[in-house]
């Protein structure tokens, strides 16, 4: 991962004089929400190009380029500077223990996901991933929800900071790669580590402090989605944690879906007929539409039948005969 979101946070809030800043008669913010369903079309984008990878149908470095690093960064940093914020609009009056304990505990549920990614990926499954990022700094952000924003971005300066200070090694160190302060990170498909992430919640906690109760927040705060495709993404970021479990599992069924009845060409036979074609047009030259038949006839019959058995070379014969190649 991969990128994911924060459930839904109360929006009401004070500002500085004590007011409530205009939120939907749910008590929610627009623009909040769609900032959060953009979020998760980013992280669908990168999910889906990964499942994509994955099977082989592109071959794009999505789990190994730096590029596709940084773009999986940026989400999973969208979403963390926005679970602050949220800390700061539900807790800005005073922290709900109780609201914020079962919000959590839902978080930490979910994250049992990670269970599923154990069966399924084996060594690369989900160890400490963005949800239980979440669950465990939501906890840990509350005190700095009413500490001065300038201290707070100290304290997220120093979090970042901390895997390039300490390094902890030791015997059994394997189970603390939890906290980014080991000397190296585990095989997984989602690790997002206490430090240096968890200094992006405490920036979303000092960023609300320092933006609420100022003019462009209000207009923020009252901003209404209008259109339908900002309905949509404000639709999807109240229901962001429901997105976040859903859809990969949808994209990765429905990418296996396509590869198994067929409807996409598979890589290795591709790769198959390509060879092929160039060592037949290398011994009889000049018959490359001779050549493409007899070697998706030899493909479509070694599919036919147990590729263990099959006499490749008598089938490609039989096949070169059919299309007519000269010396079959």
């Amino acid at each position: 991962m991969s990128g994911a979101p924060t459930p839904d946070p109360a929006t009401r809030h004070p500002d500085d004089t004590g007011a409530a800043t205009p939120a939907t008669p749910r008590g929610r913010m627009d623009a909040l929400d769609v900032a959060r369903g953009l979020a998760l079309l980013a992280m669908a984008v990168y999910h889906l190009s990964w499942d994509l990878r994955w099977f082989g149908l592109v071959d794009w470095p999505v789990d190994s380029s730096r590029g596709w690093r940084i773009f999986a960064g940026l989400i999973a940093g969208s979403f963390l500077v926005l679970v602050g914020v949220g800390l700061v609009l539900a807790h800005g009056r005073g922290i709900r223990w109780r609201k914020a304990l079962v919000r959590a505990g839902r978080i930490a549920l979910a994250a049992a996901i990670s269970l599923g990614t154990w069966l399924a990926l084996d060594g690369q499954y989900v160890r400490f991933g963005i949800l239980h990022e979440i669950a465990l700094g939501s906890l840990l952000a509350l005190p700095a929800v009413f500490l001065p924003s300038l201290i707070t971005l100290a304290l997220a300066a120093i979090v970042v900071a901390l895997p390039h200070l300490v390094t902890l090694s030791f015997a059994g160190d394997s189970w603390f790669t939890w906290t980014g302060l080991v000397g190296y990170a585990p095989p997984s498909v989602d690790h997002v580590p206490l430090a240096p992430w968890f200094g992006a919640i405490l920036a979303g906690v000092a960023l609300a402090r320092l933006v609420i109760g100022s003019r462009p927040w209000k207009r923020f705060a009252a901003w209404r989605a209008g259109g339908r495709g900002s309905r949509a993404f404000a639709f999807a970021g109240r229901h962001s944690l429901a997105v976040y479990l859903l859809h990969q599992p949808i994209l990765f069924g429905t990418v296996w879906a396509i590869v198994e009845l067929g409807l996409v060409a598979d890589p290795a036979h591709e790769a198959f007929l390509d060879q092929c074609r160039m060592a037949c047009v290398a011994a009889t030259p000049g018959q490359e539409a001779a050549c493409a038949s007899a070697c998706e006839c030899t493909l479509d019959a070694l599919l036919a039948r147990d590729k263990q058995e099959a006499d490749m070379n008598v089938i490609f014969g039989q096949c070169r005969r059919e299309a007519g190649l000269p010396g079959s």
